[in-house]
């Protein structure tokens, strides 16, 4: 019988071990942190929830209205017409424990460790010897163990140990910053079915912010390309800056930060070791979605184990499992292209940053982008949608030049006046300042009343 090592229980990983155990294969899935989750805005596109079987209790939020906002603090409000459709919001550690424990159910062996070196025996065709630490007992350090694999999948993201063991090469990663803010019933209230998206230099000098809606809280967050990651705290206090006002007594309960694939690794098949989701890659330009493609690349890539294995009776070749690869790119790599150019074009500087909003308030733009979204399929665009759009970009380029601030500013409340969202704003900034106690003068020196006044004035600085 086959036996396979999934390195990595997120969404790649769990599918990808969901399918080998429903087919009978003898699967292992090793996850170090069972209740942890990667830096996520947790956004699942509609065609995910049924082509996965995702119950609607791990869905946090149906969004159905965004509004993208513009370095000028131009709003665009978008809305899903159609009833029942939406984007689900999940939290990243509700989502990735039910794909795990599914996987788990069906004979999928978890395993709560860290895989620490890879064996790849000779000319790394295996079998496979994963050294790693077993944390099952609660341990602060681990119980060394060792497992003989005859393939792994590697689904153990951006640093992926899997990646290094059968050298797949390197590739650009971009950095992801999160803070998870709880909010006051009014200002969350804003937030019921509705999620933000905001563009400019303060934010991202080559991607864009989000306040996208949890169940009790908002994940405010941002992105960047690794040549900018050094600036990735100024642009967090970007997006907090710019939606101040939204986020009025908000209290962080939980700061993440995690780095993510820019473009697929050259290699990602090498013997009988395979990389799925953010270890292969797997993330869009211009959008930044990665949960859907992690976990279709998994569970293409069982399916490819599963046939060319004839259900774990025989050992597949690398030549095998390379079909997963053609047949990924023949379904996926047109849509990484387009979205490629896209962010090239319009995340570039921020006349191009107007451009964008303003063409996102075209009805047509609108039903293009969510039906390519939500249902990951390509939409046909009639001549005359080309030459509107063709004619739209260019119009909307030319204003956005005289449209772009010099400074930014925060966009108003959704749910206060501006003088009340003002008072608190006051308010907090009040709170925030340091008490300084200034001790009684001395007697014993002329001078002592003069430096004690002083002294406060420096601590305060």
């Amino acid at each position: 019988m086959l036996r396979v090592a999934v390195v990595g229980g997120g969404p790649s990983g769990s599918c990808a071990a969901e399918v080998l155990a429903k087919a009978g294969i003898k699967t292992w899935l090793f996850e170090r942190k069972l209740d942890n989750a990667k830096p996520c805005g947790g956004a699942i596109p509609l065609c995910m929830v049924s082509e996965f079987d995702l119950p609607e209790s791990i869905i946090d939020r149906k969004v159905r209205h965004m509004k993208m906002i513009s370095p000028s603090n131009r709003e665009v409000d978008i809305h899903l017409e159609n009833q029942g459709e939406y984007i689900g919001m999940c939290r990243r550690e509700v989502l990735d424990a039910f794909l795990r424990n599914r996987a788990a159910d069906l004979g999928a062996q978890l395993v709560n460790g860290l895989v620490q070196s890879i064996d790849t025996g000779k000319n790394r065709q295996g079998p496979y010897t994963l050294r790693y630490a077993d944390y099952s007992a609660g341990g602060a350090t681990g119980e060394i163990k060792t497992l003989e694999v005859d393939l792994i999948v590697g689904a153990d993201g951006a640093n992926s140990r899997v990646a290094k063991a059968m050298d797949a090469g390197d590739y650009n990663m971009a950095i992801a910053f999160q803070e998870r803010i709880r909010l006051p019933k009014e200002e969350m209230a804003h937030y019921e079915d509705l999620a933000e998206m905001y563009v400019g230099t303060d934010v991202s000098p080559d991607f864009y912010a989000w306040v996208f809606p949890k169940y009790d809280h908002v994940a405010v967050g941002t992105g960047t390309m690794q040549k900018n990651q050094s600036l990735i705290k100024s642009l967090q206090k970007g997006i907090r800056q710019r939606a101040s006002r939204r986020l009025l007594n908000g209290e962080v309960i939980k700061v993440e930060a995690h780095p993510i694939p820019e473009h697929p690794r050259p290699r990602r098949v090498v013997g009988r070791m395979a990389l799925v989701g953010d270890a292969a890659g797997y993330v869009t330009k211009s959008s930044g979605e990665g949960i859907y493609f992690a976990a279709k690349s998994g569970r293409m890539c069982a399916e490819e184990i599963v046939a060319a294995s004839a259900q774990g009776t025989r050992i597949p070749t690398d030549k095998d499992l390379k079909v997963y690869i053609k047949k990924w790119d023949k379904a996926y790599g047109a849509t990484y292209k387009v979205l490629e150019i896209l962010q090239n074009v319009f995340y570039s500087n921020d006349p191009a940053r107007e451009a964008f909003v303003e063409m996102c308030d075209d009805k047509d733009v609108q039903r293009l982008t969510f039906d390519s979204y939500l249902y990951k399929r390509v939409v046909p665009v009639n001549p005359w949608q080309t030459l509107k759009l063709t004619l739209l970009t260019i119009g909307a380029y030319l204003r956005g030049q005289a449209f772009a601030p010099e400074g930014y500013k925060p966009v108003a409340s959704a749910v206060r006046s501006s003088e009340e969202a003002e008072a608190i704003m006051v308010s907090m900034a009040e709170a925030s300042k340091p008490v300084v106690k200034t001790p009684a003068p001395s007697m014993s020196s002329p001078d002592a009343e003069s430096k004690e006044e002083r002294e406060p004035v420096l601590a305060a600085k």
